[in-house]
């Protein structure tokens, strides 16, 4: 068993989120594991579903932790099929029993976001082929509510981005400036937004602004921003704009998303030549 050498990129900090998990889970008596004692047991791992197999690190670490060890039978980043044994875990029964739930949640939750994107990514490459377009993630789009509202899970759903061959497109708040419809009002103008972000921002944080017309996309680009977020346009409207922006802007430099309405069942009406990025 290889881990992926997305493992490289985890810090050291995570073993103490997996800590906390496991003491989130377990905040005083542990009734279950007393009741089944420290008896010497075996756990398999099943894969019941079909899908790519994401997230081991944090598997690890989890029960690293609860003094068990454990085998795969297959390597980060495998596609299989159901029912397959993906692993084995030895140890104390009440210790593997700790850390079964949270094991799980981390294996299953990464998995499945590796799973969709490998899924994704194969949609877009069999529909634009040739075409002169930078493939990055549809993950974010799919799961932007997700990634934004669960921070305990954060690092794992961006794993399994990678895992998956997603563009993880920012950690945080931080490590992007994102300008949407409030932000905006706030200041009375895109470019005023722009200005203000910028002054605090620097050159090294791109500046990514949602824009709901080409009038305010083209104010975006004239006041500096990296990324336009075309937001709620079908894909008709979606290859118009685009095109349209690319022509009229030559001398800027800026990269284009799409955001709203997209699902997997309508994915590939929004690819066009003039889209530098699918995410949002």
């Amino acid at each position: 068993m290889s881990i992926s050498e997305y493992a490289n990129l985890i810090p050291a900090s995570f073993k103490a989120d997996i800590a906390a998990w496991i003491k989130e889970d377990i905040p005083s008596f542990d009734y279950g594991g007393y009741v089944v004692g420290k008896t010497p047991e075996i756990a398999i791992l099943y894969g019941k579903s079909p899908g790519v197999l994401a997230g081991i690190p944090f598997f690890n670490e989890v029960f690293n932790q609860l003094d068990c060890s454990v085998e795969w039978f297959l390597n980060e980043g495998d596609y299989f099929e159901p029912i397959k044994e993906i692993a084995k875990v030895q140890g104390n029964a009440c210790n593997i029993l700790i850390g079964e739930r949270i094991a799980l949640n981390i294996i299953a939750r990464c998995s499945g976001i590796a799973t969709r994107e490998e899924r994704e990514k194969r949609h877009q490459v069999i529909h634009n082929n040739n075409d002169d377009i930078s493939l990055l993630s549809s993950v974010i789009m799919l799961y932007h509510a997700v990634l934004v509202s669960h921070t305990g899970f954060r690092l794992v759903e961006k794993y399994g981005m990678l895992v998956g061959g997603a563009d993880t497109h920012r950690m945080n708040l931080s490590s992007m400036i994102m300008l949407k419809d409030n932000h905006i009002w706030s200041q009375g103008s895109i470019t005023k937004a722009v200005e203000r972000a910028r002054n605090v921002g620097g050159f090294s944080l791109k500046i990514d602004v949602e824009c709901r017309t080409e009038a305010e996309a083209d104010e975006a680009i004239q006041a500096g921003a990296d990324v336009i977020m075309l937001d709620n346009f079908n894909g008709e409207n979606l290859s118009s704009c685009a095109k349209s922006l690319k022509q009229k802007w030559t001398n800027k430099k800026f990269l284009l998303e799409s955001s709203g309405g997209i699902t997997e069942e309508n994915i590939t009406e929004f690819f066009c030549p003039g889209m530098a990025n699918f995410i949002g």
